[in-house]
This record gives C-alpha cells, sequence and structure tokens, in this order.
C-alpha cells in the first residue's frame, strides 16, 4: 500500500463510498438522442457489501458489474409517465349500473 493510499483511509471510513466519474462516451441512439454512458469508480467499499454484490449477481447470472448497474437503475431510474389518457384507457369497465340516478 502507498502512502497516499495509507492516507486516505486514515481520512476515510471503510465503509465510505467515493464515487469519481473517470470517463464519458456519447453516442446517438436509434431516435436521435445523445446518450452519455459514464465509467464510475467506487472506493473503499466493504467487503461485505462486496461479496453480496458478487452473489447476487451470480444469482442473477451477470457479472458484479452489470448487477451493480441494474442496482443503480432500478434505484435512480425514474418510471416513464404515462398521459392521462392511458390511465383513462386502464380503468376497468364496471358499467353505468353505480352511476344509475335515482328517480
Amino acid at each position: 500500500m502507498n502512502a497516499q493510499h495509507e492516507a486516505l483511509e486514515r481520512r476515510a471510513p471503510r465503509a465510505l463510498f467515493i464515487v469519481c466519474v473517470a470517463w464519458s462516451v456519447w453516442w446517438m441512439d436509434h431516435s436521435g438522442r445523445a446518450i452519455m454512458a459514464t465509467n464510475l469508480v467506487v472506493r473503499n467499499v466493504d467487503e461485505d457489501l462486496t461479496r453480496a454484490l458478487k452473489q447476487r449477481a451470480a444469482a442473477h447470472g451477470r457479472s458484479a458489474e452489470a448487477e451493480h448497474r441494474e442496482i443503480l437503475k432500478a434505484a435512480l431510474q425514474k418510471p416513464p409517465r404515462r398521459s392521462v389518457a392511458d390511465v383513462l384507457a386502464s380503468m376497468p369497465n364496471v358499467g353505468d349500473a353505480d352511476f344509475a340516478r335515482a328517480r
């Protein structure tokens, strides 16, 4: 372990996640939207978390890196917004009996 790494260990608790953007790549998808892929470097991850990530990845049949991407996506990506028309169309047709006027 070099002197810089030892100094970092003294300053940062073991379970602290330090995330750095290493580099980015841009490209266009099929609809012409610009897409950016960013590499993240996560340091000082607790060994128990690393082991749990690898076990979860193995259970899902993918690499730890792919599992990490899926966890980030599930935690941070917002579901697509539905239009009012889609929400109304998804409501079941219960008939008009409940809304009949009393005479």
